[in-house]
């Protein structure tokens, strides 16, 4: 099931021409991402990053842009779990507005102990939380 989040675009995300400058669609996506793990996962980045000494870095990011967004725009974005393996996590996230598609972005991230910048296996409690859609 796709964990669903809005997105307002605001003056900061865009350029001179006023749409989104193509890097703030990155932060966008890492937000999400972030509030995925709060809301879904149970494990929010303070609590990752801080408390645990643990990260999820991007390993690879592959992202095609549909459509232009701009200024006052509301984007919907949809984030699915697509493949979960020892370490590593594969994120599907399209970002909509209305039921214009905007961007369509494949993320994998590693889980890594921030110390040494190993790979390391997810644990339980978060493997639990993540269920992957293949479809």
């Amino acid at each position: 099931m796709a964990f669903t989040t809005q997105r307002k675009i605001r003056f900061q995300h865009c350029d001179p021409a006023g749409i989104v400058f193509y890097p703030r669609y990155f932060e966008l996506i890492n937000s999400v991402v972030e509030d995925w793990f709060e809301e879904v996962v149970q494990h929010d980045f303070n609590q990752l990053h801080v408390e645990s000494g643990t990260g999820v870095p991007t390993a690879a990011i592959d992202t095609q842009f549909h459509a232009p967004s701009r200024l006052g725009e509301r984007l919907t974005f949809e984030l699915l779990a697509q493949a979960l393996g020892h370490s590593s996590l594969t994120l599907q996230i399209t970002a909509y507005c209305g039921e214009q598609k905007r961007l369509t972005s494949c993320s994998t991230l590693v889980f890594m102990d921030l110390n040494s910048g190993e790979s390391m296996p997810w644990t339980e409690a978060i493997r639990q939380r993540i269920t992957v859609d293949n479809q």
